[in-house]
């Protein structure tokens, strides 16, 4: 984050802009609705700047900018037609600490005025860090249809009985729950209907009767994370996520994802290598019947989906035998996300007609696997954690009947940024993955399907082609 993201209060403060353009009147407006005492230096101004000069007050030099015109002003913006001046204007202001501004350069200044979408009193702000004005709108136009203007109307309302709420609910995770209840059931509702009083009175019974339904009662959740692009999160893994006291979180799940957790939740890590478990499989199982005991939302957050070499059904079972409540929400599993992402489907009418998921080793630590059924044409093979095992594999499915010359893939860390492809066979995969310094987590294709990447392949194509 090269940006240190700040809300200032700028009432009263002076302020400076120069520059008496479209661009200066678009800041000029921020400035004035945040009730900043704002001064104007152009030797011309557009229609809309002398409009909001005259609607707010603002005092208005009609001549070009002097050095000393920047005095003790807390933001200076430099909005001139002239690079070389706000050149100048922006040395002048950052040799005297006073933040400024370049609106034709950011780089220039030291300051960003990012897209806002005002739901009063909440604020959302959005930049690139000056790498796109055109992209920060964008992605303020879909965060404003996703951020109803009722929300400030909610925000007004629970302000109003904050501090009481602290008074009667003195225990802080029960009134965090009662808040939550608040913003995200009937109340909410009636707010964004319209029905504001209607609303007040029943947050007004709800605190006076200190309703908390779900106070005390722990709960787990037991999430995919999916293979690693946080944008293949689903909306209910995602909600859950900002709701848990508590996260419990493997190796695979990708620090993309880790970021988009509640921040004051407690954190254990359970990640899982071979032969080095941070924490092993039935210690997991109980720590999450102790957290959720102690009456914490407590999030098994699982790389891919749960059920699929996630030992998410042994979790389970454990918390159905000690009467602990959870939730299961599925995840894209990495056979799906990563070989879409290499462009291999794993089906195709030409191919393949059936896709098997097999685990690279069993619970005994082997590769003894069921080979006389894996060793068959016209189905794709999916190995999830093979990479040690690579070798073994190729070579027990030439002994028991496929071709040599079968196509394989190695997806080393697919979906993510630095995923990587090598394309082979069950003869040359095992020396090409030794000669690229792979590292997990990895996913295993093999069948005539793999020959499809050459054609299909869409994600990270450059590197891809460098990796084969």
């Amino acid at each position: 984050m090269s940006l240190f993201p700040l809300f200032v209060d700028i009432k009263n403060k002076p302020c400076l802009i120069v520059g008496g353009g479209k661009i200066a009147a678009r800041k000029l407006k921020m400035l004035c609705h945040s009730g900043a005492q704002v001064t104007v230096i152009a030797p011309q101004c557009c229609t809309a700047t002398q409009e909001l000069c005259e609607q707010y007050g603002v005092t208005i030099e009609r001549r070009n900018f002097i050095d000393e015109d920047i005095v003790d002003q807390c933001l200076v913006i430099a909005a001139t037609d002239s690079p070389e001046t706000n050149q100048r204007i922006s040395h002048i202001a950052q040799a005297k600490n006073i933040f400024v501004n370049v609106t034709s350069d950011f780089t220039k200044g030291d300051t960003v005025l990012p897209s806002v979408i005002n739901r009063d009193p909440i604020q959302i702000a959005v930049t690139t860090g000056g790498a796109s004005p055109v992209l920060a709108r964008l992605l303020k136009s879909n965060l404003e249809r996703a951020t109803p203007t009722a929300y400030g109307q909610l925000a007004t309302l629970v302000e109003q009985y904050r501090a009481q709420a602290i008074t009667m609910i003195p225990d802080e995770d029960t009134r965090r729950r009662f808040w939550e209840e608040v913003l995200q059931g009937s109340i909410a509702e009636m707010v964004f209907a319209g029905r504001i009083s209607e609303a007040e009175n029943a947050l007004k019974f709800k605190l006076e009767n200190q309703q908390v339904d779900s106070a005390g009662v722990g709960e787990v959740y037991l999430v995919g994370a999916g293979p690693g692009d946080p944008d293949l999160l689903t909306f209910r893994a995602l909600r859950l996520m900002q709701q848990a006291d508590a996260v419990v979180y493997d190796r695979l799940v990708s620090d993309e994802i880790m970021n988009l957790v509640r921040k004051d939740a407690e954190m254990v890590y359970a990640g899982k290598e071979r032969a080095n478990h941070a924490i092993p499989q039935e210690s997991i199982n109980h720590l999450l019947v102790r957290l959720a005991k102690q009456g914490k939302r407590v999030l098994r957050l699982k790389g891919g989906d749960p059920f699929i070499f996630g030992r998410g059904g042994e979790e389970i079972e454990t918390l159905m035998e000690q009467g602990v409540h959870f939730q299961v929400v599925p995840g894209i599993t990495a056979a799906a996300g990563c070989a879409s992402y290499a462009g291999i489907p794993l089906t195709h009418r030409d191919h393949a007609q059936a896709c098997i998921f097999v685990t690279g080793h069993l619970r005994d630590g082997t590769v003894n696997l069921n080979w006389n059924m894996l060793a068959h044409s016209s189905q794709t093979l999916v190995f999830y954690m093979g990479l040690v095992g690579l070798e073994i594999i190729c070579q027990k499915l030439a002994e028991h009947g496929m071709p040599i010359d079968t196509p394989a893939a190695l997806v080393s860390k697919g979906t993510r940024p630095d995923q990587r492809v090598l394309i082979g066979n069950l003869s040359s995969l095992p020396d090409l993955v030794k000669s690229h310094d792979v590292h997990g987590p990895t996913l295993i294709i093999v069948g005539s399907v793999v020959t499809l990447h050459s054609k299909l392949h869409w994600y990270l194509t450059e590197r891809e082609f460098k990796a084969n």
